[in-house]
């Protein structure tokens, strides 16, 4: 249920939270059972993450974007990984997404350089003081490595520019279970 999720996730007692990095697999287990075949090489996924803190799920997805943990529409993680605690307050948290908002938009968005996981990484850098593990933010380049990867390559720019134009004029450029982030208006001094 979303209120045991929510809580689950909510600030501990001693006033640190807990920061967590959802892995989901885009391609279903495809990219487990086929990239030997494809690519030369074996890849576990093709990841989507989201951070875990404050009792919700932030991710990048036409815009900054929050939701229950696990009920967002990606379903549930593939696998949860602890990145640690952060004793930053909440209030700093948003202050700091309001700052990095305009550079993840979905006009701003690219498949394969500045995705959903670069914005779990600067997340978690800025809650924990490390980034989320370098091998779902090298998989890009891992994959264009490869002859498939490199013929794939054209068609994965036009997916790219057809996903900003189609977002053109929707407010957040997506939709799904997440809400976009709007920080409270901050207090004057």
């Amino acid at each position: 249920d979303l209120v045991r999720a929510r809580s689950r996730f909510a600030m501990a007692e001693s006033g640190a939270t807990k920061v967590q990095l959802h892995l989901y697999d885009l391609s279903q287990g495809m990219a487990r059972a086929m990239s030997a075949q494809l690519l030369g090489k074996q890849i576990e996924g093709v990841w989507h993450t989201g951070i875990i803190a404050f009792g919700e799920e932030w991710y990048f997805g036409g815009g900054i974007q929050r939701g229950a943990p696990g009920f967002t529409h990606f379903g549930r993680p593939l696998q949860v990984l602890d990145l640690g605690e952060t004793h930053l307050p909440r209030e700093v948290f948003e202050e700091f997404l309001v700052d990095i908002a305009p550079r993840f938009t979905m006009q701003t968005y690219n498949l394969l350089r500045h995705n959903c996981n670069n914005f779990s990484d600067e997340v978690a850098q800025f809650l924990v003081g490390e980034g989320i593990p370098s091998h779902i933010l090298s998989l890009p380049d891992e994959v264009l490595s490869t002859p498939f990867g490199q013929q794939l390559m054209p068609m994965l720019s036009m997916m790219d520019a057809q996903m900003r134009t189609a977002s053109e004029g929707a407010p957040f450029g997506g939709t799904g279970n997440g809400a976009a982030f709007a920080a409270p208006p901050r207090r004057s001094a």
